[in-house]
């Protein structure tokens, strides 16, 4: 899914006005509309192979859903997939599910409708959970949004199945892929690491909604629960990706969607875009 969201000066605070003109150059289209002002973003769903393993990184939004409080995903009818047969991936052939954190964006295809009301979608694949997400935003949870369905139609259903794997601080999936906490965002944030040979890459979920969040890490986007536990994470990943050139693939970019980048000053900025 690709469309606008929220006006730049909304989606991240404190940036100012002339850091979007001034690289508008780059942002625009595929970043940033500067007609409209609104950030444009982009819903999606990474798929690895690792150790003759297939690895899904998080699960869109889903169709189908009943999203009072977020209209733009409710009652979808994507071809997700359709999308991911073509890239070669059937439901039953998915070892592994990752969701970086637990909002209603990056949970949705974790479930489908079954007989009898909302059944995972990956029924042979164990689904990697942030523990702290799924205490803040399950039933007994801190969080409103353990009040919207979310939770009850694309979480609830793995847990019943058993499928469900709980982690904190940090969790090895193989020898190429693990998952290292990175909160702010919400309380369970992570990020996953890829190593293979030469090769680094850091999926980095909502830690980055914008790449002006490269050059401005120091701001966090209203969506974050907690913004300056975020910011400081935010420093911290970028500049291990930095020092070890690790390619930075954010959950929510357009275009090319992942980018390196290079330590500028207290700031970051971008050394070349994936291609």
């Amino acid at each position: 899914m690709e469309a606008p969201f929220l006006p730049a000066a909304a989606l991240v605070p404190g940036v100012p006005e002339e850091r979007w003109r001034e690289n508008r150059s780059w942002l625009a289209p595929d970043f940033w509309d500067p007609d409209s002002g609104r950030v444009m973003a982009a819903v999606q769903t990474w798929v690895l192979r690792s150790e003759g393993k297939t690895v899904l990184v998080d699960t869109g939004v889903g169709n189908g859903r009943h999203r009072p409080d977020a209209p733009h995903f409710a009652d979808l009818d994507t071809d997700f997939p359709a999308r991911l047969a073509a890239a070669g991936v059937r439901p039953e052939g998915v070892d592994i599910v990752v969701n970086t954190h637990l909002h209603a964006d990056h949970v949705g295809w974790n479930t489908r409708r079954g007989d009898g009301g909302w059944v995972p979608t990956f029924p042979n694949a164990t689904y990697l959970m942030p523990a702290a997400d799924h205490a803040h935003f399950g039933p007994r949870g801190a969080d409103r949004v353990s009040r919207d369905p979310v939770f009850a139609d694309s979480v609830a259903p793995v847990d019943r199945a058993g499928q469900t794997v709980l982690w904190s601080g940090a969790y090895r999936i193989d020898a190429h892929l693990s998952l290292e906490a990175a909160p702010g965002h919400t309380p369970g944030s992570s990020v996953l690491r890829l190593a293979s040979g030469t090769d680094r890459a850091v999926f980095v979920g909502d830690l980055l909604h914008t790449p002006v969040q490269i050059l401005e890490p120091e701001h966090s986007s209203c969506l974050c629960l907690d913004p300056r536990a975020a910011a400081a994470t935010r420093a911290r990943v970028l500049g291990r990706a930095a020092d070890e050139r690790e390619l930075v693939v954010p959950a929510h970019l357009r275009g090319a969607g992942a980018a390196e980048v290079r330590r500028a000053g207290g700031k970051f900025a971008i050394r070349r875009w994936a291609a």
